[in-house]
Order: C-alpha cells, then sequence, then structure tokens
C-alpha cells in the first residue's frame, strides 16, 4: 500500500485499499454501527499499516469538545509534578481521553495565557494547579462550561473541584512534631513566598503553630530558581554562620532540604541531636540518601488520581452524585532527622 507522503491520509486512502465504502471505514474507526468482524479486521489491518490516524476535528466541530484534558502546572522540573502526571494519566488512559500538560513557571501571567490557549482548543476538562489566579483566568475557568478541578491545595474555594491537601494544616503539624521533639531555636528556609502559595500556606501554618507556644522563628531565608542540593547547602552554610545557636532547619521542600543535610554532614555535625531537619513532599529519590530526612508526604499521586476521576465521572454522566471538595491527609516521615519523644 502506498500513498502520497506528502498529503496527510484520509478515510478514502483506507477505503481503496480495503475495497469497502468510507462510510463502513468511518463505522469501524468510531467503533460504531453493525459491521462484520471481518469487515472489521481488514479496515483496522489497513489503517494499521497505512499509517492512518482519524482527524477528530471534525467530531470536535460536531461536539464542540475534543477528548483533551488541559492539565496546567507549575513546573516540569519540579520532581513533584510529574508525580501528580502519573496518578492523571492511570487513570484517563482507561478512557477515550488524553492529557495535554502546560507549564507556568509559577507566573500568573503565563498560567492565563497557557489557559487562554488550551481553552481555545475546547478540551473536556481542565485540572490546574492551586487556588490562586489572575481575575481574567478564573473568569475562564468559570465560563469554560466543562469540568475545572483544582489540585494540590485545599486552603480555599474553587472555582468548581478541588483535590490537594491543606498546607496550612501541614506547617501546623511540623511544627507540632519540632517543638514535641524539644527544639526551640528554629530557622526556615524556603522559595520566595510570592510565586508559590503552597509554601507561603505551609509557613503561615507553621509560624501560627510555633506562635502558640510562644516560640518563634529565629532566622529565615528565601531564594529563587530550582529546588536544587547546592542551593539547599549554600543557604544552609550561611543560615549556620548567621545564626549558630539553631537547632532546628525546616526546609519549604525536601530537595534543599537534603542539600541542607549533606553539608552538615560534611561539617561532622550531630543530627538529630544538635540539629535537627524537616523538609516536605516525601521525594522518593532522596530515599538513596546515608540518612533519611524527615519530610511530609503531599499526596502527589492521589490527587492526580482523585482529579482525573472527577473528571471522568462528570463526562461520563453529567448528573452523577461525585464529592468535588477532596481534602487528603500527609503523613509525618520522621527520618533520622527529627527526634522522637
Amino acid at each position: 500500500m502506498t500513498t502520497d507522503n506528502k498529503r496527510p491520509l484520509t478515510l478514502r486512502d483506507v477505503s481503496e485499499a480495503t475495497g469497502v465504502s468510507e462510510m463502513t471505514v468511518s463505522r469501524v474507526l468510531r467503533n460504531r454501527g453493525d459491521v462484520s468482524e471481518k469487515t472489521r479486521q481488514k479496515v483496522l489491518s489497513a489503517a494499521k499499516e497505512l499509517g492512518y490516524v482519524p482527524n477528530k476535528i471534525a467530531g470536535a466541530l460536531a461536539s464542540n469538545r475534543v477528548n483533551l484534558v488541559a492539565v496546567i502546572i507549575p513546573s516540569l522540573s519540579n520532581m513533584v509534578f510529574p508525580e501528580v502526571l502519573t496518578g492523571i494519566n492511570s487513570v484517563l488512559e482507561n478512557t477515550d481521553l488524553q492529557p495535554v500538560v502546560g507549564v507556568t513557571d509559577y507566573q500568573p501571567e503565563k498560567e492565563e495565557k497557557v489557559l487562554y490557549e488550551m481553552l481555545s482548543w475546547r478540551p473536556s476538562g481542565v485540572i490546574i494547579a492551586g487556588l490562586e489566579h489572575t481575575e481574567a483566568a478564573r473568569a475562564m475557568l468559570n465560563a469554560s462550561g466543562i469540568p475545572v478541578v483544582e489540585v494540590m491545595d485545599t486552603d480555599g474555594k474553587p472555582v468548581d473541584a478541588m483535590v490537594g491537601i491543606s498546607h496550612r494544616r501541614a506547617g501546623r503539624e511540623m511544627a507540632k512534631a519540632i517543638l514535641k521533639a524539644g527544639y526551640r531555636n528554629i530557622g526556615f528556609m524556603g522559595t520566595k513566598m510570592p510565586l508559590d502559595h503552597r509554601a507561603r500556606k505551609r509557613f503561615e501554618g507553621f509560624t501560627e503553630a510555633l506562635a502558640k507556644e510562644g516560640v518563634e522563628i529565629m532566622d529565615r531565608a528565601f531564594y529563587s530558581g530550582g529546588s536544587a542540593l547546592a542551593k539547599g547547602r549554600e543557604m544552609t552554610q550561611e543560615m549556620l554562620e548567621r545564626s549558630p545557636e539553631l537547632d532546628f532547619l525546616y526546609y519549604s521542600n525536601d530537595m534543599i532540604g537534603a542539600g541542607g543535610m549533606l553539608y552538615l554532614m560534611d561539617q561532622k555535625i550531630d543530627i538529630p541531636g544538635q540539629i535537627g531537619l524537616a523538609g516536605f513532599n516525601g521525594v522518593e529519590l532522596l530515599q538513596g540518601l546515608p540518612r533519611q530526612l524527615a519530610t511530609m508526604d503531599a499526596c502527589r499521586l492521589e490527587i492526580g488520581r482523585k482529579a482525573a476521576e472527577i473528571i471522568a465521572a462528570q463526562l461520563d454522566n453529567p448528573d452523577t452524585e461525585i464529592e468535588k471538595h477532596v481534602t487528603l491527609t500527609p503523613t509525618i516521615t520522621f527520618g533520622d532527622t527529627l527526634k522522637r519523644r
């Protein structure tokens, strides 16, 4: 079977290759109508050999939707979001829906642009990270007429549905564990908060819980850029040179926390006796380190699954009753860097 490779294949090519009508080819490829098994297999084999891919734009024009789910996340370099995508894909792969990813780099204006472009393709649903958006982005989500699930965070009011954790609660629970272990001179290192609302909420919950027990953050440092091991080492060294009396360091993510831990190990500092450490996210990659960093799981895989389940269920039956506000509960892993008392 040969075709002119300078033009896209059409139903006619498959029809001519099989000797059946274009209407029959269409029925087979759309899995619609009464077609004999022999004819079905003949058409499917020819389409596969030709490399034919159905043009779904025509069907989309009729339904005003395509079988795509827009997934809008802040970063692909951050190890958090690939796991969320894995959870989304594990559900959607059992449906006709396909996730299409857009990246915002934590920039509200870029999120607005990505959302605009994705909605212009008339997807069947939207999964978008966070609850904070520009007014224009929120208006687009409200007017989209499709299921919208905001993920990662439940400290706020969603446009439609939300799946995530309470980051304020996560911060409070970590503060309680640190205080219970007997630490009082606490330093904090994290991303610059205006860009990362979830890290900001954890920090707010953390400081609120400390304040209830009469404890204040003794030193703090913020950075922008990737969550790198090198950045954690650098920030930890600088903070301990400024505030050598610190006995605990809380990091907004595991990567800079692991960098800090490696620095302290190089300096032969007793962990967790002299200084305790904790991060956030429960990144599996760090399990190969000489010591396990105390951390808190962000339920990333489950968040992705639940969000995709909401989208799929609503599209399958718009009248179905489904829980739209899902708050998962992360747990603390004490590891080797947070004393238990």
